[in-house]
């Protein structure tokens, strides 16, 4: 897009938030970087540069606006959607995999040299992976040092820096002012909604697990509109009991992390996610936050969506009712391969009650001060060996099912079958499917929900079938896949749609009382 000089200008001039995290502005005459949506007046063109990453206009010498935080504005979703090598180093270098694991580990994953990474990197975003990193650490440290009331040495821990001098030359570089200036403008100025709620430091209790780290409270940020029924009251009804919950309005859930477990709450607010973590070790905050951006779709642009699905008659009256519809993502996508082979077939009950069981056999225990979470979900290693020999006796599930499961955390413990953020998605795709006893339903609820692609299309589902039905769309198999070209490259958007329109569980939050008999699901079928 920043090729385009006249639409981005056109952008910056209308103010238009719908662009924001798309690309940056920078302004030769004050050296400054902004969002497009910047309130300060319009630069002229003649000194205006736009960069495709926060990271590229930094590395050109430019520091944050302290007006419009172009730092804390959300992703762009062209990272989440694409599925080129650019897009896959992005989201390895969100979940933290060059911090931890250095450019080797980095090109390692995505399978090119170390030079051929730094090339591809600097062509597609702007800037090499250093650059990056360094814009993604000075970025959580901003929202650490103005949102929580954490130590400056333990906000430059959990951001990623190796010291704190390298924490603070960086924040000075990037955003202007020291981390003590920031604050204390952030305490004095910001609205009462960005200071930090008081939080205290659990003591270790009697229950197993580690001793777990201050809550750290974030805004988590999104592009408007944002429709919270479906997205959260999917995660709720399908919460897998012991990993996940839900409290009043928060659903909360524990999450394995690189340096060790983590429990989080998140809580929809006026124009943010409220989000409370819990960590063993803080290194892994910016691993966290990830994912939970990743779990609640924030970094899609439902403009763009509501757009493309509105041209489409019989959908249009869904989309302006409902607008800023999500496509409830997961933690982690090992996770939600398992769980989607458990839930074939079976009602959403039934997924849930399979679910639980699975954890109580291999999940690792963790310690919820806050709640009642007890385990992690299990790992494709501690599933292999907890389900060897008679899987189906011990999940209490047909056989085949239960060997279907067997054989895809087989797949994914040997390194076979990758899902992980750098994942090549048609190579995902390809495996899954080749694997006996999941079908094309199986294959595309993972490709939604775990891989992130905003094309998946379950066509086999019984609600999508359903909720086609009810607003008049050809019921037949073969129509409704071709009545559903005209909604790419947001067919999963539109799945969310037509199972809204059903009475179930998913599309109410928090969930309504327990009804009589099981739910009816969502989905059911796959061969």
């Amino acid at each position: 897009m920043v090729e385009d000089f006249e639409r981005c200008y056109r952008a910056v001039r209308s103010r238009d938030t719908r662009f924001d995290g798309w690309f940056f502005t920078a302004v030769t005459s004050t050296g400054i970087y902004c969002r497009p949506s910047c309130p300060a007046l319009t630069p002229r063109r003649e000194n205006v540069r736009f960069y495709p990453t926060a990271a590229a206009a930094q590395d050109a010498g430019f520091r944050a606006c302290k007006r419009c935080r172009p730092s804390a504005s959300p992703g762009s979703p062209e990272w989440s959607y694409r599925d080129d090598v650019v897009a896959r180093a992005m989201r390895l270098i969100a979940d933290g995999t060059f911090d931890r694991e250095g450019l080797g580990g980095l090109a390692g994953r995505l399978g090119y040299s170390r030079r051929q990474v730094e090339r591809i990197l600097v062509q597609g975003a702007g800037a090499g992976p250093l650059a990056l990193a360094r814009a993604q650490r000075a970025q959580s440290a901003r929202a650490l040092i103005e949102d929580t009331d954490l130590a400056f040495a333990d906000v430059a821990f959990a951001a990623g820096f190796s010291s704190i001098r390298q924490f603070n030359d960086t924040v000075g570089a990037v955003f202007g002012a020291t981390p003590g200036v920031l604050r204390a403008r952030a305490r004095s100025g910001g609205p009462a909604s960005r200071r930090p709620a008081p939080g205290g430091r659990p003591g270790r209790g009697t229950g197993p697990g580690p001793v777990m780290a201050p809550a750290v409270r974030l805004r988590l940020a999104y592009r408007e509109p944002l429709r919270t029924d479906n997205l959260f009251g999917h995660l709720a009804a399908t919460a897998v009991p012991g990993v996940e919950e839900v409290r009043a309005s928060t659903y909360r859930r524990t999450l394995r992390l690189p340096h060790g477990p983590a429990i989080v709450s998140l809580e929809p607010a006026r124009g943010h996610v409220a989000a409370e973590v819990v960590l063993a070790d803080m290194r892994d905050l910016g691993a966290a936050v990830a994912r939970c951006r990743r779990l609640l779709d924030l970094d899609a642009d439902p403009v763009a969506v509501c757009e493309v699905l509105r041209s489409d008659p019989h959908l249009a009256p869904l989309v302006t009712n409902a607008p800023g519809r999500r496509v409830p993502g997961c933690a982690d996508a090992d996770e939600m391969a398992v769980r989607a082979v458990l839930g074939q077939q079976v009602s959403t009950a039934a997924a849930r009650a399979l679910g639980g069981r699975l954890v109580a056999l291999a999940g690792p225990p963790v310690e919820d001060q806050r709640g009642g979470l007890t385990r992690l979900f299990p790992t494709a290693t501690e599933l292999v060996e907890a389900l060897a020999g008679e899987p189906g006796t011990r999940l209490a599930m047909p056989a085949s099912r239960a060997a279907a499961v067997h054989a895809v955390v087989a797949k994914l413990a040997s390194g076979e079958l990758d899902l992980g953020p750098g994942a090549d998605w048609q190579a995902a795709r390809h495996h899954l499917a080749s694997i006996s006893g999941v079908g094309p339903w199986t294959v595309e609820i993972v490709a939604m929900r775990g891989l992130g692609d905003p094309d998946a299309f379950p066509l086999d589902d019984g609600g999508l079938k359903r909720g086609a039905a009810s607003i008049g769309l050809p019921p037949g198999r073969a129509a409704l896949a071709s009545r559903a070209r005209q909604w790419r490259p947001w067919r999963s958007y539109a799945t969310q749609y037509l199972w809204a329109t059903l009475d179930h569980p998913i599309n109410h939050f928090p969930l309504p009382a327990a009804p009589q008999g099981p739910p009816s699901p969502p989905g059911a079928t796959t061969r």
